[in-house]
């Protein structure tokens, strides 16, 4: 499980070797992936199934605890334009025993030999580590606006290295001034831990030419952040919590988005094989309450603005670690954050008083992470704008549908249904005239879980899918234009804790199967819809691990991740990577032909 530095120390709470305290960790299911890989076999007499693929993978059997290869992802890297171009070290640090110290903080300064305009910036994000460590939460701030969230590697005896890059052009307003960075990767180091992470961050600011033009960004980004010296900028919530902050923004707004990130820990690091709390009382060392259902409301002056629904991410260490050995779980190197159109409050905003911004994660068991920042338009022809809104049938609360039937077997079958139909609109007076902004969205959820007698084996099968929709229409008839952004982030889990003693004494076998669906349009005036970007990542792993005495008994792992779409700059891309007992035997494709 991940850490933050809210680590957690449970009195008699058992421990897994990777990091999950016993007494809050569901030990999740292994889904339909097992439709996918011969699922019926799949778990059948504690037996765990591999792919075709990899069972027949060459070389000798290894041994994922101990050894594997570095982390392997298919998604697309970022791309590199062909201009002139420094690369500047903004960060290069030893993350050791360091719980109690504030995050690592220095200054960045945008280079005078690549002054600007820039036309991309782009982050590289490298670490390293051996021995025995957890999966570790991250992130990194500049001038107090989250730039970039992560989790790092669980390690090997030998050690691992990884590589994360990000396009973060967007943040300019903010790069092109001497700006404050922190990085926060809390760690502990003891005689058990040993892993110390060395990190480096660098930058690389890329000019402008003729044929890359400098690029085009929101007039200001305003963080959304905790405002603590010896903390890290983002908000960290327990069960019922919420994150309020105060922002004033300028009288001239004309358009406001949020790029919120959220991640759950603790008993809601899993948060989509959680079950209602009744349930969850009948074996507390395996099954964590709440149901499965999570959402993460965003209120502006308490008036809900957007919605958020959570990618269920699963950690480097999560349910077997064995299952992400070298291919990662998707998002849990690059998580994506989530943007909420805030514009129908625009007029609002800009009456020149502080304006509070509340985020609330739904229904939540254990500690959120939360924070972001705010990407603003102004109006470059007038000093001062105005509006209101108009229309809010966004509800504070979901309407979730549970249902719980018991089986023969003593086991229970619970299935958990929520639908999400609505729209906010505001208008803004601008110099060019009056705007009006709707923001639509619509969203259905249902999550299965075959949960046994005991707690020890789930089977969980989750779907998750939406769209949200921006009208804008302006002033003149022809100024009326769209986007809709569409999602789909399915996860099946069938995991079992075949035995479950202490520390050193366990069994535990799983099968995962996660996609992340992604699909961007526009329309103009009357005319269709137009498809602007598509990604499509999907991932199937199965992992197994066994200890007696502390010993390992058994750990072996397979996985296969296909990512389809477009890389960053809309080119086609297609890669296809397999991989079994911790290393990769199949990498095919790339950008397409």
């Amino acid at each position: 499980m991940a850490r933050t530095r809210r680590e957690r120390s449970l009195s008699g709470g058992r421990r897994l070797p990777f990091g999950r305290p016993l007494s809050l960790w569901p030990l999740l299911s292994l889904w339909p992936l097992l439709a996918a890989l011969g699922a019926a076999a799949a778990l059948a007499l504690g037996g765990l199934s591999a792919p075709a693929s990899a069972a027949a993978a060459p070389g000798p059997r290894s041994n994922p605890a101990v050894d594997y290869q570095d982390p392997v992802s298919a998604l697309p890297p970022v791309s590199r334009p062909a201009t002139r171009h420094c690369t500047v070290e903004v960060m290069r640090h030893d993350f050791g025993d360091n719980l109690a110290d504030p995050p690592f903080s220095t200054t960045v300064t945008p280079p005078s030999r690549c002054a600007g305009p820039w036309t991309k910036v782009v982050m590289d994000w490298s670490g390293s580590v051996k021995g025995r460590q957890y999966d570790r939460l991250a992130g990194v701030w500049l001038g107090g606006a989250e730039i970039f969230r992560t989790s790092t590697a669980e390690p090997d005896e030998d050690g691992v290295n990884w590589h994360v890059d990000k396009d973060i052009t967007e943040f300019i307003p903010l790069l092109r001034s001497p700006q404050q960075l922190q990085v926060e990767l809390g760690n502990v180091v003891n005689s058990t831990y040993t892993g110390v992470y060395h990190m480096r961050l660098s930058f690389t600011y890329y000019l402008a030419d003729a044929r890359h033009p400098a690029a085009r960004t929101a007039d200001q980004v305003i963080p959304v952040d905790r405002h603590d010296p010896k903390s890290a900028p983002w908000f960290e919530l327990g069960k019922g919590q919420s994150a309020t902050t105060s922002v004033s923004l300028p009288a001239n707004l004309t358009r406001a988005r949020l790029e919120l990130y959220a991640r759950g820990g603790g008993c809601d690091e899993q948060w989509f094989t959680a079950v209602p709390d009744d349930l969850a009382r009948t074996a507390p060392d395996y099954l964590c309450g709440g149901g499965p259902y999570r959402e993460v409301l965003v209120s502006v002056d308490g008036r809900p603005a957007g919605l958020a629904q959570p990618y269920p991410v699963v950690y480097s260490g999560g349910i077997v670690p064995t299952l992400w050995r070298p291919i990662p779980a998707i998002d849990q190197f690059r998580t994506e954050a989530y943007d909420l159109d805030l514009t129908p409050f625009a007029g609002q905003l800009a009456d020149g008083r502080p304006h509070s911004l509340t985020i609330t994660p739904y229904d939540a068991n254990d500690t959120w992470t939360v924070g972001g920042s705010l990407f603003l338009d102004t109006d470059h022809g007038r000093s001062h704008t105005g509006g209101a809104v108009t229309a809010d049938s966004l509800g504070a609360a979901p309407r979730v549908a549970t249902t719980q039937t018991k089986r023969a077997d003593g086991g229970t079958d619970v299935a958990v249904d929520v639908h999400r139909d609505w729209s906010i609109s505001g208008y803004v007076d601008t110099s060019g005239g009056r705007v009006v902004t709707t923001v639509e969205q619509h969203l259905g959820y249902r999550n299965t879980d075959a949960v046994s007698k005991t707690g020890q084996r789930q089977v969980v099968r989750q779907t998750d899918t939406g769209a949200t929709t921006v009208r804008t229409a302006g002033p003149g008839r022809d100024q009326r234009t769209a986007v809709r952004h569409s999602w789909a982030y399915p996860i099946d889990v069938d995991s079992d804790a075949v035995s479950n003693v202490d520390y050193n004494n366990y069994d535990l076998r799983a099968a995962v199967t996660q996609g992340r669906t992604e699909t961007d349009a526009v329309r103009s005036g009357r005319g269709g819809w137009h498809v602007t970007a598509v990604s499509d990542d999907r991932l199937t792993a199965t992992g197994e691990l066994a200890r007696k005495a502390g010993a390992v008994l058994t750990a072996d792992g397979t996985s296969v991740e296909h990512y389809r779409g477009a890389d960053d700059s809309g080119f086609c891309y297609d890669r296809l990577l397999r991989a079994a007992h911790g290393w990769i035997t199949s990498d095919s494709g790339g950008l397409c032909g």
